[in-house]
């Protein structure tokens, strides 16, 4: 996976431009840790909302295994959801309230086609959420009935559940507590063994606990 030269502008008002990414250029590396380390308005969190094809770089290039993502038909960036998943910043808001755990992290083995029988599916479930840490007794439960870093695990697994190559955490622990952190970070440097990850975060203490590169995004 590699940025060449983005750069992302925003329209303001009175006719001015907000440029939030200004040419950046990266390498991610197949089964490394890329951390992305710089503080608040640095653009982060829209560099790699670029990667996930949440959002279309002004110009560059974002290249996956050498196919530019901004180049790919509608059809193409959904297939390619398959390869890439995103763990977003606020586990609460990214979780369907009206859905229980189970539902939650069986949803991308539906959309997908994975797996098609019903009780295969409740099974490879209930191995993510042990994959995870989560009790499965807990499998009926709402995100609400959960603490922040049980579902930040929840979506964790829900990202986990399709398989992906590349996993993009934002800020992943930002909104939880010293504690969960410290278990989330730990869950991270588990997943680093078996996936590529790319984590933004702007805590340099974090980046260099679990990464094994680091790029600096600065204002």
């Amino acid at each position: 996976l590699s940025a060449k030269h983005i750069v992302k502008q925003f329209p303001a008002s009175h006719g001015r431009t907000l440029t939030a990414c200004n040419d950046i250029n990266l390498n991610v590396y197949k089964g490394k840790t890329l951390g992305i380390v710089g503080e608040s308005g640095c653009g982060k969190s829209t560099f790699v909302r670029m990667v996930i094809s949440l959002d279309k770089p002004t110009s560059g290039e974002i290249l996956y295994h050498g196919k530019n993502l901004a180049d790919l038909s509608k059809k193409e960036t959904w297939l390619n959801r398959q390869n890439m998943q995103m763990v977003f910043q606020d586990p609460y808001s990214s979780l369907d309230p009206r859905k229980t755990a189970g539902k939650l992290i069986e949803e991308p083995l539906i959309v997908h086609k994975l797996i098609s029988y019903k009780n295969e599916r409740e099974k490879r479930v209930l191995e993510l959420m042990r994959e995870v840490g989560l009790d499965i007794q807990h499998v009926h439960r709402f995100p609400h009935e959960f603490s922040g870093g049980q579902r930040q695990r929840v979506g964790i697994a829900r990202a986990l559940a399709v398989e992906p190559e590349v996993i993009l955490m934002d800020e992943p622990t930002s909104a939880l507590d010293p504690i969960s952190t410290s278990r989330i970070e730990d869950l991270a440097i588990e997943l680093k063994n078996q996936y590529t990850i790319v984590m933004v975060t702007h805590n340099m203490q974090q980046a260099t606990r679990i990464s094994d590169n680091t790029a600096f995004f600065l204002l």
